[in-house]
């Protein structure tokens, strides 16, 4: 089954020649590999590139084993270059070769190769190799699939799909399996490979504590938290360890893509509050895997999939943050109004509230005061799970359905 992918292959036809080495990174199993070796060499054969000027190479295979060194790999590339016609190279989990930063910057400087290269683990799981190419490089992060992506992918009415993709997530690999086979699918990607690698790459001394800060982060999707705070709820599963430790590996999970941070934003005072922050599960399928699928507090998890879309669509995302005078019982008090999502992609900003229910005025009244405190002209947007057609309220704020949103990946450009 092909799922398309048609957001990152079209910004890697952009890329064509351009941006220099273009680094692939992204969740392990999100469909990197399928990505470069199948959608976007099929593009350029399709687009009248030789074959021969495509050179792929899967340094996880086995036959490719005798490639895995910088200069061995090097040598073999040169060899399949035989003239000054345009070639294409595709590496593949190039983490394999030893010293592979060399066979890079061997490449990067002739002018008829375009380069890419993907990985899973190492340097790769990090920010540390688009650090080592800064200016010289294109990062492409790839995520699981959005929920258009998995919407074409999957034989289901659109909530069937919305509540299956909530529960499972987007790893490609899943799509086509039974709900029983998706759930060891996934249980087994997070025991056997991400924290196995994690614990491997980053020499973790204390294996224990980091699964259990796994756990944390994924019981509070959506919610603040520090790690000062993990520390206390550590202590009282009899669990000893420092906020600094427990930061380190909080660390360990965001560089392997496995969750993102959202940072508080002061709208007013146009600053960051560095903590607390909120987490965001990359995949909501490895989440609730991670809970055994126990949790599944759909209001928590429809935050975390609109969060996920955002980025997806490429936009930087904050938590905002209002500070406002307010009385209560005839005093004055300060306090402070919390906007799910400040949505930022160069001078476009949206502000973006999620809410499960509406059904009760004052739950509308709650959702709907942060925007009216917001003085700028900015677009105000209110999804929400109850079956709504979209529309726009007497103070200029869009209300619509969030399967309506999610399944329409330009639904934010019509609005």
């Amino acid at each position: 089954m092909e799922i398309k992918r048609d957001r990152y292959l079209e910004r890697l036809t952009r890329l064509q020649f351009k941006g220099g080495v273009k680094i692939i990174t992204g969740l392990r199993r999100s469909g990197k590999s399928y990505l470069l070796f199948t959608l976007f060499r099929n593009h350029l054969l399709e687009s009248g590139v030789s074959e021969g000027n495509i050179i792929s190479i899967a340094l996880d295979s086995i036959e490719n084993k005798h490639l895995r060194s910088a200069d061995a790999l090097y040598r073999e590339v040169i060899s399949r270059i035989t003239d000054g016609s345009d070639y294409y190279v595709m590496i593949d989990e190039i983490q394999f070769a030893e010293d592979f930063v060399d066979f890079v910057n061997g490449l990067i400087g002739r002018k008829n190769v375009d380069l890419y290269i993907t990985g899973s683990n190492s340097k790769f799981l990090s920010s540390d190799l688009v650090t080592e190419f800064r200016g010289r490089g294109t990062d492409i992060n790839v995520r699981p699939l959005s929920f258009s992506e998995y919407r074409s992918a999957v034989d289901l009415d659109d909530r069937s799909a919305w509540h299956s993709y909530l529960t499972y997530g987007g790893l490609p690999e899943s799509v086509d399996l039974i709900d029983e086979d998706k759930a060891s699918y996934l249980s087994d990607l997070i025991r056997l490979v991400y924290i196995r690698d994690i614990i491997e790459r980053k020499k973790v001394r204390m294996p224990d504590v980091l699964d259990a800060v796994f756990d944390v982060l994924s019981s509070a999707v959506g919610s603040l938290t520090n790690p000062n705070r993990i520390s206390d709820i550590m202590q009282g599963r009899r669990i000893k360890v420092d906020g600094e430790t427990i930061s380190s590996y909080i660390l360990h999970l965001e560089d392997a893509f496995l969750f993102e941070r959202s940072r508080r934003f002061d709208l007013k005072g146009s600053e960051y509050i560095d903590t607390p922050s909120k987490y965001y599960a990359v995949d909501l399928g490895l989440r609730n895997a991670k809970l055994g699928f126990r949790q599944n507090e759909y209001n928590h998890l429809m935050e975390n999939a609109i969060y996920n879309e955002l980025r997806y669509r490429g936009y930087s995302v904050d938590v905002g943050v209002i500070g406002i005078r307010d009385y209560k019982d005839g005093k004055r008090e300060y306090k402070q109004l919390e906007i799910d999502f400040v949505a930022n992609k160069g001078s476009d900003r949206i502000y973006l509230q999620s809410a499960y229910r509406m059904d009760e005025p004052d739950k509308q009244k709650q959702e709907l005061r942060p925007f009216l405190k917001m003085n700028d002209a900015f677009r105000k947007i209110l999804l929400v799970g109850d079956d709504v057609p979209p529309h726009v309220n007497d103070k200029g704020i869009t209300i619509m359905n969030v399967i309506d949103f999610m399944k329409d990946s330009g639904s934010l450009e019509r609005i």
